[in-house]
């Protein structure tokens, strides 16, 4: 059972030369993942001059996030499995497939990496700002809650499918593009309402270099408990002790 493989790990994880380089490549996919997602909302504030989001807007912002984590993932999948996002890490976690103190260097690695991309792109632009995440008009921050439950479990789950299940086979090949195929799916369903984050990390470094903080615990709690369950429901009902067989193929 998950519960019993949860690990905090060893003291001398925390400064090991393999755990330190996982946490060092999960900086730099972060950085490259957050400045495309973050720099294409910039780039359409700036075309638009700050005008109302439109549905080519949306689509842009899917487009560049979904291609930006197809890479950020697939640069670091040898080094720390390519996780790019807290609540993967989380749902790791709670799967136990990873240990708490690998963890945490894993999310210092992702908040330095986000806080730097926005703080490049803030330069980079001449001071534009880093839009922090926000509420649409009409989404309370309950709906905005269940939305970053459901996408964050949806993208958890397709992590641990095709990345973390050791009977992935060779749909461990497709796993960076699926991974980036899911959260811009996901940004086209949940964009208009709250800017489907499902990623603390991608939320926490616009929100600290613009100092905008208003209703910033739901991009933190949603996308946690989203990818904690996402990782408990795979492991027991997936993988388990028992384990799981592939259905035979059959040729037609």
């Amino acid at each position: 059972m998950p519960i019993r493989s949860i690990t905090v790990g060893r003291p001398e994880e925390a400064y090991h030369p393999d755990a330190l380089k996982a946490a060092l490549a999960e900086f730099f996919s972060t950085l490259i993942f957050v400045f495309a997602g973050e720099g294409s909302g910039m780039a359409f504030n700036k075309l638009t001059d700050n005008g109302s989001t439109t549905p080519a807007g949306l689509v842009a912002a899917s487009l560049a996030h979904g291609f930006g984590l197809f890479v950020g993932v697939a640069v670091a999948a040898n080094i720390s499995g390519g996780h790019v996002n807290p609540a993967v890490t989380f749902g790791a976690f709670v799967g136990g497939n990873i240990s708490l103190l690998r963890g945490i260097l894993y999310w210092i690695g992702q908040l330095l990496g986000s806080t730097v991309a926005c703080l490049l792109l803030k330069f980079g632009t001449g001071g534009l700002t880093t839009s922090a995440f926000s509420l649409s008009s009409g989404v309370s921050v309950w709906n905005a809650f269940v939305l970053e439950i459901v996408m964050t479990f949806g993208l958890v789950y397709t992590v641990y499918a095709t990345a973390i299940d050791p009977k992935r086979g060779n749909v461990g090949i497709i796993a960076p593009i699926a991974i980036g195929f899911i959260v811009g799916a996901n940004i086209l369903a949940g964009g208009a309402f709250d800017g489907a984050s499902m990623n603390p990390a991608v939320s926490f470094g616009p929100a600290l270099v613009s100092w905008s903080w208003d209703n910033h615990w739901v991009y933190w709690a949603g996308p946690l408990i989203g990818g904690g369950l996402a990782g408990l429901i795979y492991e027991v009902f997936f993988i388990g002790h028992s384990g799981h067989e592939q259905l035979p193929t059959t040729d037609y």
